[in-house]
């Protein structure tokens, strides 16, 4: 969670600062798993099934952008919301949900995966897993401001040539599955959190099931 964090606020790549802040992801992941009980499993799960979109939805604005400008320098997205609000606004989204920040999914997941940990005992793991989270909201919060901020009257030249990718293809929902993926992550990653009691019952269930049947194999070997 540290090593993933620190490094992260770092990087000048997109990329590179997605990669060492999912570091930091599997350190919280981890707090579920070591609680050695149902309810921690069922948590870790949880978030593992909300990183996905959180995760794959950022990704995909990423890999949009980089598309269509070739740069994924994140002080190439400064003044982005000016010419694609959409793009803008789901990837502000997905980034404010993997940093936590509620009312988003990613809040809701972290809740129930610090909360499991605190009842197991694990409260500097807990606090650490706060402390850091902090940290990672401040880095993506710095991409939030330069996406939806423009410095200076001087147009970004990449900026200059997605505005020309945008002219030539006037339609967000074009071929590219890309933005599908992108709408269908950002609604995951806005409103799922909504349904967590269900989802937390669901995994916990199915986990419980999976544990009586392979005891059950046990006991008849």
């Amino acid at each position: 969670m540290i090593l993933g964090n620190l490094v992260a606020i770092t990087q000048t790549s997109m990329k590179r600062m997605l990669a060492y802040s999912s570091i930091s992801q599997i350190g919280y992941i981890l707090i579920g798993l070591i609680t050695g009980d149902l309810k921690g499993y069922a948590s870790m799960t949880i978030y593992v099934f909300f990183y996905i979109f959180m995760n794959l939805g950022t990704f995909a604005c990423i890999i949009l952008y980089s598309l269509r400008t070739g740069t994924d320098n994140i002080r190439d997205y400064a003044g982005l919301y000016i010419k694609d609000p959409l793009l803008s606004f789901s990837l502000t989204l997905c980034l404010l949900s993997l940093g936590g920040l509620p009312p988003l999914t990613g809040f809701f997941g972290k809740l129930y995966l610090f909360w499991c940990g605190w009842q197991s005992g694990f409260y500097l793991l807990v606090f650490i897993g706060l402390i850091t989270s902090v940290i990672s909201l401040y880095y993506y919060l710095k991409i939030i401001k330069l996406i939806l901020t423009k410095k200076n009257n001087e147009m970004n030249p990449y900026i200059q040539g997605y505005i020309t990718y945008i002219i030539a293809s006037p339609t967000f929902f074009s071929k590219n599955p890309v933005e599908f993926i992108i709408i269908f992550c950002t609604l995951g990653s806005t409103f799922l959190g909504i349904m967590i009691n269900p989802i937390f019952s669901f995994f916990e269930n199915s986990l419980s099931l999976s544990v009586f049947l392979l005891n059950r194999n046990f006991c008849f070997y």
